[in-house]
């Protein structure tokens, strides 16, 4: 599979894999608990299939010091405590200090990397995540976590302005809003800012292009 690059070096920028999003007991914005149950598992499962291959992995995490850093966007107020939003709780979401913040258990090991700076869907937006990854030579990002249809979208479509290649990992995301917000982001994705598609086949088109050969059969 052609990936457009003659030398593929790639990192997992793992969105919002925290316990404000997929931890029942304490999630202020919760995806639905079959959701998060997959994306965590699915998470696992592929962190633990990158970090031999010497693949780095990039934690971005949500994060405000007080209300008035989501207050800032117009859109976000008009929905916050409106009933049924899945977005109503949104000025009490991931405050820091809160246990929201913290990222869900067995997705973090010794050598990944955090940035917990991020305050806006795109993980790119005041993070200092494009020096992060220039300085290690990252030219594909490997996206997974929530919600597909907002930060991976969005954050998708900032790597492919940055002239990344954005790989979305489709078993390792899922949105709080519904599998048709899920399956339409992947749509638009597909057609105009990167590939999406399973763990899988993202090992197979690494393998294929030199990175990691033999992973996908393991």
């Amino acid at each position: 599979m052609y990936l457009g690059l003659d030398d593929v070096r790639p990192a997992v920028v793992a969105i919002d894999l925290h316990r404000g999003h997929m931890d029942m007991d304490v999630a202020t914005l919760p995806a639905p608990p079959e959701v998060a149950a997959r994306v965590v598992a699915a998470n696992l499962a592929f962190n633990n299939r990158c970090r031999p291959l010497g693949i780095p992995i990039i934690h971005v995490v949500s994060q405000y010091r007080d209300s008035a850093e989501t207050a800032g966007n117009p859109y976000w107020k008009t929905k916050v405590d409106r009933a049924g939003d899945t977005r109503a709780n949104q000025f009490r979401h991931n405050l820091a200090g809160s246990p929201g913040t913290e990222i869900m258990p067995g997705l973090f090991a010794e050598g990944d990397l955090v940035i917990d700076t991020k305050k806006r869907k795109d993980c790119f937006y005041a993070t200092d995540l494009d020096f992060m990854l220039r300085a290690r030579g990252v030219n594909v990002l490997l996206l997974t976590g929530v919600n597909t249809n907002s930060c991976v979208l969005c954050t998708a479509a900032s790597a492919n302005t940055l002239d990344y290649l954005p790989i979305v990992v489709e078993d390792c995301v899922g949105s709080m809003d519904g599998e048709d917000r899920h399956e339409a982001a992947l749509v638009c994705i597909r057609t105009a800012l990167g590939f999406a598609m399973p763990q899988d086949a993202v090992f197979a088109a690494l393998a294929a292009n030199g990175v990691g050969a033999g992973a996908a059969a393991e």
